[in-house]
């Protein structure tokens, strides 16, 4: 009997410095897009998770998808990649994301403002729907701000964003179509 191999996330956490590689994805339903966030949170982030050595961040995002909402799921397209810079509690954070749009081959249930789905990942990970609008995404402190400011006009082909959160430029941002 042959062991499943050792699992590493892309992640190097050495203070004050983070970098790790993300895959997220955006899921809509009902005019509204699934946002998860650690219980102890007071910030949401799009559903998804770290990228493992030797893993696609399609593969990723199948994995985190199947692991965190138990769910097949297609992905129809990479809308964003984006070097994030930000502060994460000690850690000046750098953080290569991958922003794909995707849907769930099962719908998850739907309510307009409870959580919808618990799963332990380590900690307790909550997700709910929330009004796929830039207002409503801001007040409710979705992170990276960008995916706020774009829900409403997604791009039909790739871009790449670089992002640096909380300066008071927000964010400079360079556009590449693949």
């Amino acid at each position: 009997m042959t062991s499943a191999p050792e699992r590493h996330m892309i992640r190097l956490d050495r203070k004050p410095q983070l970098f790790s590689m993300r895959v997220a994805a955006l899921i809509f339903q009902n005019g509204h897009v699934l946002v998860q966030r650690a219980a102890k949170d007071s910030y949401w982030a799009l559903p998804g998770g770290r990228a493992e050595i030797g893993e696609s961040s399609q593969e990723t995002i199948i994995r985190e998808i199947g692991e965190e909402l138990d769910r097949d799921c297609s992905v129809e397209r990479l809308l964003w990649s984006a070097e994030n810079f930000f502060a994460y509690d000690d850690f000046a954070a750098h953080e290569l994301g991958f922003y794909y749009l995707v849907s769930l081959r099962q719908p998850l249930p739907f309510h307009e403002s409870d959580i919808v789905h618990r799963v332990l990942d380590g900690v307790e990970v909550e997700f709910r729907w929330l009004p796929a609008q830039p207002s409503a995404l801001l007040k409710s402190d979705l992170r990276p701000r960008f995916i706020a400011e774009r829900i409403e006009a997604l791009p039909q082909r790739h871009e790449h964003l670089i992002v640096r959160e909380g300066r008071s430029d927000v964010a400079a941002i360079l556009k590449e179509t693949i």
